[in-house]
């Protein structure tokens, strides 16, 4: 059930539904429009995730001084270059890159907050 075809991660929780929200949760993503394939931002629970992608790609994330105490997104970066949407868009991902986040304890409130950095 795990594809990027039309019937890719069904809605039935005894099929992995449940599985797969964990596991983008814990890359620090969470899919909160699957028909514009909108991804945003959360806290990290790796410090190191790679998934494979289309045609021999891949695409990690890294997070940063990624502690318990660390909870808030301070800056991402996507392929070495900062980025200041507070979401990633699954058409990006899968080309493949690289995106790391950098974690604190206090909010950077400044983090996507124009209208034009957040997911429509």
């Amino acid at each position: 059930f795990y594809t990027d075809k039309e019937d890719g991660i069904i809605g039935n929780e005894d099929c992995g539904q449940m599985s797969a929200w964990y596991v983008l949760s814990a890359m620090g993503l969470y899919q909160v429009s699957p028909s514009k394939g909108i991804f945003v931002f959360g806290s990290p629970r790796f410090d190191k995730f790679t998934i494979n992608v289309r045609n021999g790609k891949t695409f990690s994330i890294e997070a940063i001084n990624n502690k318990e105490k660390n909870i808030y997104i301070q800056k991402v970066e996507l392929n070495g270059k900062v980025y200041h949407n507070s979401y990633i868009l699954y058409s990006d991902i899968v080309k493949g890159g690289y995106l790391k986040f950098y974690m604190g304890n206090t909010p950077n409130y400044n983090f996507g907050k124009n209208p034009v950095n957040r997911p429509y």
